[in-house]
């Protein structure tokens, strides 16, 4: 009795090689920290951080800041670089929630308007600060105005971060399809709880509660770093999760017609 073998069936070419998505996913989960590692350079460039302007701050400390150099304007242009990279990561997040149970569509879309409109207050503020930086020789009322506009628009518009926040919060609680863990809606409460401190900035001028006080700056930027942190290698980590080829009725696999 002569056996056979059966010949070898290659694989076919999209399992062997990383999908779009996959791809495309990892990234955006990448954008996370890297709009951490180059927002924060450009702050330490223009010297921004680790000690930046106060509201209670003189007029002539504010104008020398600006007219300071070169420097200010090339760094704040970095940071308005990394924090414009936000985009793809709020994409990618309600791309995932939108693969949860019913109802998960409208979180996607509130999580993506959202998080839409928290990219343009963090852009605005660093190129109000680019401009103000461009002319230091104007008239110095003109500089100490446009620099707490800046300030003011950059820390205390905290809805849209906070309806963020909650939006992926309620999908990792109470979707129990929800590609997102449950500790990652707690953590965004959180998150979210501590940006609740942020308006106090609108009429507090020195102290912990000041615009670069430490419950309003330096709380919001460290949660908020957590957060893009998190949620950055989250998406890459569901980036590199093998995906399930798609089956018919009886579990065979469908061949994709392109």
């Amino acid at each position: 009795m002569t056996s056979t073998v059966a010949p070898a069936v290659a694989a076919p070419e999209s399992l062997r090689r990383p999908s779009l998505r996959s791809t495309v996913l990892l990234v955006c989960g990448w954008i996370g920290p890297a709009v951490i590692a180059v927002a924060f350079a450009g702050w330490l460039i223009a010297g921004v951080l680790p000690f930046p302007l106060g509201p209670d701050d003189s007029q002539e400390k504010v104008v020398d800041f600006y007219a300071s150099g070169m420097h200010v304007v090339l760094g704040i242009g970095l940071a308005s670089l990394g924090v414009s990279l936000l985009s793809p990561l709020v994409a990618a997040i309600s791309y995932l929630m939108d693969t949860g149970g019913p109802g998960a569509r409208v979180l996607s879309l509130v999580q993506l308007v959202a998080g839409t409109v928290t990219a343009v207050l963090l852009f605005v503020p660093m190129l109000l600060m680019a401009i103000i930086a461009f002319r230091p020789e104007r008239d110095p009322e003109i500089t100490v105005m446009m620099n707490d506009l800046a300030w003011l628009l950059f820390i205390t518009p905290i809805m849209p971060f906070i309806i963020q926040n909650l939006a992926i919060a309620v999908s990792a609680l109470r979707d129990d399809a929800s590609p997102f863990p449950r500790w990652m809606g707690y953590l965004n409460c959180w998150i979210a709880f501590t940006f609740s401190f942020d308006v106090l900035a609108l009429v507090v001028h020195r102290g912990p509660f000041a615009w670069n006080g430490v419950l309003i700056f330096w709380l919001a930027l460290t949660t908020y770093s957590v957060f893009l942190l998190v949620m950055g290698l989250f998406v890459r980590h569901q980036a590199l999760q093998p995906e399930t080829a798609p089956t018919d009725e009886v579990g065979r696999p469908l061949e994709v017609v392109r």
